[in-house]
């Protein structure tokens, strides 16, 4: 800035000054958000390193070690316990239990709990109550109802062996033979869990506009083909959180489990976390539990990310 008063002209730094004082206020301004920022954060960081990650790294050590919680000694083995788990025909079979557990499990929870939408959006008498009913069974306790169910699945006394009674068939020993046992287990679970599916359906199908639905009976769309068109393309946000809370969900499923079978009868019901709760605790291999639950959670991350790839591309969030 130049000024043009006196004789000649003077350069003057005013303006020079000026930006300089703008600038250091700026950057005091920042480094005060900073510390705000770290001040904020920093008690969360320190929870979230002490009960989330540190213990993420020493489970990571823990799978390299043979280790039964009681001795004050750890054998370090390197990679002996995965290997155990490749070579372990139970391992095998507690995978495939998984994954039949988790598709079947999961299918049926997401497929009963869209038609109990459909059916709770009429409307029907006693509407609101029967979704209470239906949302019950979420807010109990999965022990609890593994005790109830298993006095249910009796084959002698059970609720289920007398409705069978009435039609001439008899009931099965469901908890005690391994072809019938993963049947009740995915039939309690999917009990336990419909009314979460259902609500969430409820609420994307009371979302969806009106409009819609008028636009599409106006071009002549049967029932069937509204549903195909409106419904199932609005629904797909939340067909798509409902599939990856889940499946998450199911992989981690093991307090019913544990009430009603123990795993058994055979290993037929033996889940990935059961089997990591097992080895732990039951059989004090630390190690070999690590292990296992280091596969649990690679399988969980892949299964995301898969998801994450393949499915969020046909979801539809106009």
């Amino acid at each position: 800035m130049v000024s043009t008063t006196g004789e000649g002209a003077v350069p003057s730094y005013g303006g020079r000054t000026g930006e300089q004082s703008s600038s250091r206020r700026t950057r005091t301004e920042a480094r005060r958000e900073g510390i705000l920022f770290v001040l904020f954060m920093l008690p969360n960081a320190v929870l979230f390193g002490l009960f989330t990650y540190w213990p993420m790294i020493e489970n990571v050590r823990l799978s390299t070690q043979r280790w039964d919680m009681i001795s004050p000694i750890r054998l370090g083995i390197g990679l002996e316990n995965y290997r155990y788990l490749l070579r372990d025909g139970t391992f095998h079979r507690v995978l495939l239990n998984t994954g039949y557990f988790t598709v079947a499990a999961v299918g049926f929870s997401l497929l009963l709990g869209l038609v109990v939408a459909l059916l709770l959006n009429q409307p029907l008498r006693f509407r609101d109550g029967a979704r209470a009913v239906v949302f019950a069974p979420t807010l109990l306790s999965g022990a609890a109802i593994g005790i109830v169910w298993s006095y249910i699945f009796d084959p002698r006394y059970g609720l289920l062996a007398q409705v069978l009674g009435w039609v001439g068939i008899g009931s099965p020993d469901w908890l005690n033979r391994p072809e019938w046992s993963m049947p009740a287990i995915i039939i309690v679970y999917v009990w336990k869990n419909l009314g979460f599916a259902a609500v969430i359906f409820l609420a994307g199908l009371q979302a969806i506009p009106r409009d819609l639905y008028d636009a599409a009976k106006v071009d002549g769309a049967n029932p069937w083909w509204r549903f195909r068109s409106v419904t199932l393309p609005m629904l797909s946000p939340i067909t798509f959180f409902l599939l990856v809370t889940s499946i998450l969900n199911t992989f981690q499923a093991f307090d019913i489990i544990r009430v009603m079978t123990q795993g058994g009868p055979a290993d037929a019901t033996n889940t990935l976390i059961y089997y990591v709760y097992e080895q732990g605790f039951v059989a004090l291999n630390a190690g070999r539990s690590a292990a296992a639950s280091l596969v649990l959670f690679v399988l969980m991350m892949i299964v995301t990310l898969v998801q994450l790839r393949f499915t969020e591309d046909r979801v539809h969030y106009g």
